[in-house]
């Protein structure tokens, strides 16, 4: 039994091959990310590369969002063993934390990326932060057209954790995202390449399938030699490397003075009044107007 996320396996889909579904399951939350949820994902990922039946993986979020990213509302006490001593942050720690394999929960969204077995994410509603992080770790990346996916933490409290963002939209796009951290919509994202698809959320779990159903018409082992040849071509890039940097990054940008101010005041008067003084001058996220902010009735069931 999973706490945070939801797994099941629709049975062999037309002889070919079945489809296993995760379900981020945390909707009252916007399914931002706690402990255990990277350890259940990373479980679940392995339980569906395991199972021979299995040809698709499909990743999505119940309720009216993918991933708002790691909660933070709570000053990330729920990660104090990994970060602090004393009550303290302490950069050894987090370090050591942040780039080992077994424990990074960015180590953890990329067992999507390691499965030999194709991924789809399946993205509605906000996928931010480190939402934006497990969504591009997927093979293909399907969204609705009034998604909202971009990485916040580009102006206070982070840094690129993945490193996917990078891969996936080359030098120009990636400067220009990594410094303003402004965030794209589902129709914005696929034009520009960050992700494959966008589709009018009535269309989208729809759209998600039919794309499942193909690929599991293909052998496995077809589909594992694609996607291993495509990994490696990136990883020969050197994804490796930015993903030791980038949590290392993540830990000093964390401690700023400035991003000490900003969790600072994000427990003292809520989250929702830090977000407004990071977000108000782009007037974006939930500064935004609401026709350029995810539509809250495209829900997804469960």
């Amino acid at each position: 039994m999973y706490e945070t996320i939801l797994y099941k396996t629709d049975g062999p889909n037309s002889q070919n091959g079945a489809v296993a579904t995760i379900t981020l399951n945390r909707p009252e939350e916007l399914n931002t990310i706690v402990p255990p949820m990277p350890d259940e994902v990373e479980h679940a990922v392995a339980t569906a590369t395991r199972d021979g039946d299995v040809k698709v993986i499909v990743l999505r979020g119940a309720g009216r969002a993918f991933c708002g990213g790691f909660n933070f509302g709570g000053g990330f006490h729920h990660w104090d063993d990994y970060f602090t001593t004393d009550g303290e942050w302490d950069a050894g720690k987090d370090f050591a934390f942040s780039t080992t394999p077994s424990l990074a929960p960015t180590q953890k969204f990329m067992s999507l990326w390691r499965s030999s077995k194709p991924v789809i994410a399946q993205v509605h509603g906000w996928c931010v932060g480190g939402g934006s992080d497990y969504a591009l770790a997927a093979d293909l990346v399907i969204a609705s057209d009034d998604a909202r996916i971009g990485t916040p933490y580009s102006r206070m409290w982070g840094a690129y954790l993945s490193g996917m963002w990078i891969y996936r939209l080359g030098l120009t796009k990636a400067k220009e995202y990594a410094l303003t951290g402004k965030p794209l919509s589902g129709k914005e994202a696929a034009e520009v390449g960050l992700i494959n698809k966008s589709v009018p959320f009535a269309e989208l779990e729809a759209t998600v399938a039919r794309s499942a159903e193909q690929l599991c018409s293909i052998p496995l082992s077809q589909l594992s030699a694609m996607k291993l040849v495509v990994n490696h071509a990136v990883e020969n890039m050197g994804l490796s490397s930015t993903q030791v940097l980038g949590p290392i990054l993540d830990g000093l940008m964390r401690n700023t003075p400035d991003a000490k101010h900003f969790i600072e005041l994000a427990g003292e008067k809520g989250v929702r009044s830090a977000i407004a003084l990071r977000d108000g001058p782009f007037g974006d996220y939930s500064q935004a107007p609401k026709d350029e902010q995810p539509d809250p009735n495209n829900v997804i069931h469960v």
